[in-house]
């Protein structure tokens, strides 16, 4: 059995719990943002989801002390800041959290649409990107499980693309163009 801990008790943390635990070779433990609860489950968990906003990750690796010590770290976050920054937000995470395999993914889908990796009734992408290949492989196996045709998005460098797929999705759903939370992407010629 993985054993996943998803820090954050939102409408994320809340999707992906829901994605998981239903599905065969997976333990699931949610744990809200106090300080005794992230770091026990932390500690429990294999892979650690950090489903909190971005403004929250300091904080949160911090109640997670020593517990991400040699864990797969999954960002899933996104930054809506008007400036582009110098690196991704998870090339961030990973020097916060250097003992850590940072891998970037399921940012680039609404919450909505994480519990099962499906709008509309079919198959979405799921972007991963990391440098560590077991723990991409990882994540990329939970997303299968859950519904998702998992993409290998590269290296942790290209979270970058990856954030930035998930802000446009966000603009494409809720800016000028309106197409509400009911879409996805998928890249077409990838198999699974």
């Amino acid at each position: 059995m993985t054993k996943v801990c998803i820090i954050g008790t939102g409408e994320v943390g809340t999707a992906l719990r829901n994605g998981i635990e239903k599905k065969p070779g997976y333990e699931v433990k949610t744990a809200p943002h106090e300080p005794t609860r992230v770091r026990d489950a932390a500690g429990w968990g294999d892979v650690v989801i950090l489903a909190v906003p971005l403004s929250a990750i300091g904080e949160v690796l911090k109640e997670m002390g020593d517990g991400a010590k040699g864990k797969i770290l999954v960002d899933v976050t996104n930054d809506f800041g008007e400036e582009t920054p110098a690196i991704s937000r998870a090339e961030e995470l990973q020097r916060k959290a250097p003992d850590a395999k940072v891998v970037k993914a399921f940012n680039t889908v609404f919450a909505k649409h994480m519990a099962t990796g499906r709008v509309k009734g079919e198959a979405i992408s799921l972007f991963v990107a990391g440098d560590d290949p077991d723990a991409k492989r990882e994540v990329m196996d939970i997303g299968r499980a859950i519904g998702f045709l998992p993409v290998d998005a590269g290296p942790l460098k290209n979270s970058r693309w990856v954030e930035s797929l998930g802000i446009l999705n966000v603009k494409l759903g809720f800016g000028p163009s309106n197409y509400g939370d009911d879409i996805g992407f998928r890249v077409v010629g990838v198999t699974p």
